[in-house]
């Protein structure tokens, strides 16, 4: 029998299925609330200081307060990860606006609700990132930036839900959206990176792609093999006669992308710059140096 994980809310903890939040929490009437999603490899949390950084920032732009210290959440973190006895896991970390009532109004919900679950995650199969995933561009646009953050991690995934749902009634592992005005702007939980001649290039956040915490790191691993890595506008047509194109995100890491719109990308095959940034994320997400151990 599978043990029962153990879910942190407000500071206790709950065997998965007594975890439960009230029906009135605004995180669940109107997604008013952030997340983050973090990955621990080989018992060390991999840039957790940056998440929680991003999670609080995501909370200010909201007027969200966590009532937490970012050195309180950290250890809540861990201490999920230590209950129950994790040492590779996907942390969620969700706080929302709390509980209310039935109208919009934030001064009903007098706390946050915070919660944390450590559990594991597979977004991509070990094949898929061997031979490369198949994505569509779907018609759902990415919000703007002057309509919300990219920056803020928000509960409401309504628009990426609706890609997926798209990339799924037509027979492709992900979806591609493009920003208002026609470019690519990223995945529907990552961010989108094509290479030409070298040169690896990623979607400005301009566009409405988040400000990705594992596209930081593959840009800097690229300057660490020696390739430019750049932001640069990207079209459709960029998109269909790049050389290489990967994914990047948390929980999908780095998958390669060999077909988008039925159109083959290069030679239809993960490629060398792509294999050899994969190879060098799976070294740097087990460096103890990148992140907080947990036990």
């Amino acid at each position: 029998m599978e043990k029962d994980l153990f879910i942190y809310i407000n500071g206790e903890y709950h065997p998965k299925p007594q975890a439960k939040v009230s029906v009135y929490d605004h995180g669940l009437l109107y997604g008013d609330g952030v997340f983050e999603g973090i990955r621990a490899y080989d018992g060390v949390v991999f840039k957790l200081k940056q998440h929680i950084d991003r999670l609080y920032r995501s909370a200010r732009v909201i007027m969200l307060d966590i009532l937490l210290t970012k050195a309180e959440m950290i250890n809540a973190v861990l201490e999920t990860l230590r209950k129950n006895n994790l040492h590779n896991a996907y942390i969620r970390l969700i706080v929302t606006r709390g509980v209310g009532d039935l109208g919009l109004d934030p001064r009903k919900c007098p706390k946050p609700t915070v919660i944390i679950i450590a559990d594991v995650i597979k977004l991509h199969s070990s094949e898929a990132k061997e031979k490369g995933i198949r994505a569509i561009i779907v018609w759902v646009k990415r919000d703007p930036v002057d309509a919300t953050s990219h920056e803020v991690k928000s509960l409401n995934y309504m628009n990426s839900i609706m890609g997926k749902i798209e990339a799924n009634i037509t027979g492709f592992d992900e979806a591609i959206c493009l920003d208002k005005n026609g470019h690519i702007s990223e995945g529907i939980a990552e961010n989108l990176f094509i290479i030409q001649k070298g040169t690896i290039i990623t979607p400005p956040t301009s566009t409405g792609a988040l400000v990705g915490i594992t596209r930081d790191v593959a840009m800097k691993l690229a300057g660490k093999l020696g390739y430019t890595a750049v932001e640069h506008n990207i079209t459709p047509t960029d998109l269909f006669t790049a050389d290489e194109a990967f994914f990047t995100g948390t929980a999908a890491e780095i998958v390669p992308i060999v077909e988008v719109n039925k159109r083959i990308i290069g030679d239809g095959k993960p490629g060398s710059i792509t294999r050899k940034l994969m190879q060098e994320f799976e070294k740097t997400v087990r460096d103890p140096t990148e992140g907080t151990p947990i036990y």
